[in-house]
């Protein structure tokens, strides 16, 4: 069971935000455990209402079995942690042999405005999703994959600042003024537009708006054959950047495909690489065939490294043969399109889980130096850094990424919270690893370890348990031996957190 997404409440002096994860009292911050945070939520959420033990165990305790006495201790924190009303009366009453009531008077406030975020010293901009004009998902797929390659080809622009794809598809469907659009993802500048692909054709416009002013600084309307969308792209690209920087400063121009059927189930592939072991699969089909259609196609080499690389991940151990096979990918990703930027990260990190750090360091250089704005660069250098015990350096690689990126991918939160793990902030480790976001992925090891750290230790345990379910076959010194570790304190940290919160050794 979950809140609304977004939604606030306020009660008494009271002001709960599930989403954030707080709990403030005129103000001030209230200290509430994960559990007792998702028992108020949903509590508060369904004021009034009774609620059974069993919604209760399983909004706080979401597909575990526990002890009914956890949510008795639970109750009776957040009893005392709230006092008692203004009126003398307690905010939870008790249902006898049923579970519990909140009785508060509840306002549900709208979604919390995002604190803005300062501009960079350079033209910044963001590209909303185009508005796909035509029928079906295989449209919509276009119309995304348009948006994604022009964010690729500005990010590519010396001097300009482009947000990442995943924080502008946070907007996508939403209806919003582009001034509170702009200022939550720290941008001046955004670019609309909408494509219409049919019958061998396509249509697209497109307009470049400066969301202090309000000003439209350029707009146009492209009606060509579908094989020149590349053009069309190259085109509109080399427009927005004499429009922000006052003169055609373009990079050259990128190996774009052969065949726009590969090209489609890139875009489609794509979608699918942060997602369940199933969608994985089908990735997998998709980017196979995409290279038996373009054997010559860079970024599909590059997705499909990954998508190897994501399932060695995921399986509880490595599989040397699909090491090989993503490192041989993504080598081959970068001998195909070595200005690509993408290809060249993925090579890197691949290449430092190889532990051949000196090819791995040259190749994560060559992808800055390509394309300063790819936030997922900054975001797996930051994992390496750590590892390799430059705990600074990779502090400040993820906060760079989070500028970059502000609505990333759930594996940011892991780096973010190893990073905070590894600088000994185990509170902030905690929080960050304990959002929506993250929550239940391989993150979860180092959420036990945070946890046991600051001396949560039934906390740490219970976390370690679940981590267990997903990877059973999970040892603390397999994978000590097979992560890019180059620092042996660093390595040790980590390892005794892991052993206090109960992960097998």
């Amino acid at each position: 069971m979950r809140c609304m997404k977004g939604v606030r409440f306020a009660f008494g002096p009271f002001l709960l935000d599930p989403d954030a994860g707080t709990l403030l009292r005129n103000d001030d911050p209230v200290a509430v455990s994960h559990r007792g945070m998702k028992l108020l939520a949903a509590l508060v959420g369904r004021s009034r209402a009774i609620l059974g033990k069993a919604e209760l165990m399983d909004a706080a305790w979401p597909g575990t079995t526990v002890e009914e006495g956890n949510l008795t201790v639970q109750i009776a924190q957040l009893r005392k942690m709230l006092g008692p009303k203004a009126d003398g009366g307690e905010w939870i009453s008790t249902v006898p042999r049923v579970g519990y009531r909140f009785l508060g008077r509840v306002e549900q406030l709208g979604e919390a405005r995002r604190k803005p975020l300062p501009l960079p010293d350079r033209p910044s901009i963001a590209v909303l999703p185009f508005v796909n004009v035509g029928d079906g998902s295989e449209q919509g797929a276009f119309a995304d994959g348009l948006t994604e390659d022009l964010i690729t080809d500005l990010s590519r622009v010396p001097g300009l600042f482009v947000i990442a794809r995943n924080s502008s598809f946070a907007y996508k469907g939403r209806a919003m003024d582009v001034r509170t659009i702009a200022s939550e993802l720290g941008v001046r500048y955004l670019l609309e537009g909408s494509a219409r692909r049919a019958a061998g054709r396509v249509r697209i416009n497109v307009q470049l708006v400066d969301a202090v002013s309000g000003d439209h600084l350029w707009a146009e309307r492209f009606d060509r054959s579908l094989e020149d969308i590349f053009a069309v792209q190259d085109e509109v690209t080399g427009k927005i950047v004499e429009a922000l920087l006052g003169r055609l400063r373009t990079p050259p121009p990128r190996v774009r495909p052969k065949n726009l059927e590969a090209y489609d189930l890139c875009v489609r592939a794509r979608k699918l690489m942060d997602d369940s072991p199933q969608a994985a699969r089908e990735a997998h089909l998709m980017l196979s065939r995409a290279i038996s259609l373009d054997p010559g196609y860079a970024e599909a080499h590059r997705w499909l490294a990954m998508n190897h690389w994501m399932g060695w991940v995921h399986s509880g151990g490595p599989a040397e043969a699909a090491r090989k096979i993503a490192l041989n990918l993504a080598r081959k990703a970068v001998a195909l399109d070595p200005g690509d930027a993408g290809c060249c990260w993925v090579l890197a990190y691949l290449l430092a889980y190889d532990k051949s750090f000196a090819e791995a360091d040259a190749e994560f250089a060559r992808a800055i130096e390509l394309d300063p704005n790819e936030a997922d660069t900054w975001a797996a250098l930051s994992d390496i850094a750590i590892l390799a015990g430059r705990i600074e350096d990779g502090l400040a690689h993820i906060r760079k990424a989070f500028r970059l990126n502000p609505f990333p991918a759930s594996w940011y939160y892991l780096v973010l919270g190893q990073a905070q793990y590894a600088a000994r902030d185990y509170e902030a480790a905690a929080e960050t690893l304990l959002k929506d976001e993250t929550y239940r992925t391989s993150s979860r090891r180092f959420l036990a370890a945070s946890l046991a750290q600051l001396g949560r230790l039934d906390e740490a345990r219970a976390e370690a348990e679940l981590f267990l379910v997903g990877n059973p076959d999970y040892t603390t010194r397999h994978w000590a031996a097979t992560e890019p570790f180059r620092d042996a304190a660093t390595l040790a940290h980590f390892v005794d957190g892991f052993c206090k919160a109960g992960l097998p050794e």
